[in-house]
């Protein structure tokens, strides 16, 4: 059973030039980056203002990342992978079970 979900794939020049995809496998991590940056800077942030303006930050960011993401899995050079329904089920159940042993504590 093929449990790749994906889209027709972009062909690239290969070679050491950097190509489209490496643009924005690049600019993905970098989003990424910026994001926890921003998350971090957001929980530590001194005041109320400056709260606010990294708040909208991250969110801006948050927004093209998942743009980015979208438009690499678009041209077919992200693939997922589907999860068997008994993985997610002992994923579920594990977090369930954290769940109610930080709430019993």
């Amino acid at each position: 059973m093929n449990n790749k979900i994906s889209n027709p794939k972009v062909e690239v020049p290969k070679g050491s030039n950097l190509n489209d995809k490496d643009y924005i496998n690049d600019l993905l991590s970098c989003l990424k980056d910026m994001e926890k940056n921003l998350t971090t800077a957001k929980t530590e942030a001194s005041n109320e203002i400056l709260y606010g303006k990294y708040k909208d930050m991250c969110e801006d960011i948050s927004s093209l990342q998942r743009q980015t993401y979208e438009l690499s899995f678009r041209k077919g050079w992200y693939t997922l992978e589907e999860a068997e329904k008994e993985k997610i089920e002992q994923k579920y159940q594990m977090l369930n079970t954290e769940l109610q042993d930080l709430n019993s504590k």
